[in-house]
């Protein structure tokens, strides 16, 4: 049961981040959660609040048409009010006809808030990406058009 409701917590974050829904994402983290994707963009991890994730998020995956985020081999360990996670990621990142893939694994660490399994660390170990890798470059120059045309 826990190790179901901790999967559907790691789930929703990745689902809420496809479907643009904020608040869904939000809604599975904590105060304050330690967010490391140094592996693929280098710079530092950060502690970043959930709004402050979201918005870093709102910011750049809106200029993909979509995204389609796949996860896999979820090992779960469950330590009293904590636990960790360490799971396969994959995640298509959309623009017309072209596709952006990157590949890694991930570690999540989780503490039990209530009933509730919130995300307090989240680590993405970059192991590759394939298709157009300018993608994300375009994706960034959608954004700052539409931000443009929105002043």
């Amino acid at each position: 049961m826990e190790t179901e409701e901790i999967i559907q917590s790691i789930s929703n974050l990745f689902v809420g981040a496809d479907e643009r829904n904020w608040q869904k994402v939000q809604s599975v983290m904590a105060n304050s959660v330690l967010l490391d994707y140094t592996s693929m963009a280098g710079g530092n991890p950060a502690i970043m609040t959930p709004q402050q994730v979201t918005g870093a998020w709102a910011a750049f995956l809106p200029g993909f048409d979509k995204t389609y985020h796949q996860l896999s081999g979820f090992e779960v360990k469950v330590n009293g009010d904590t636990a960790t996670a360490h799971y396969a990621g994959k995640a298509d990142h959309f623009i017309g006809k072209e596709t952006w893939t990157v590949e890694g694994t991930y570690d999540t660490e989780l503490q039990k808030d209530n009933s509730r399994w919130l995300i307090i660390k989240h680590k993405l170990n970059f192991t590759k990406q394939s298709g157009n890798t300018n993608l994300p470059g375009q994706a960034t120059q959608i954004i700052n058009q539409r931000n443009k045309t929105m002043k």
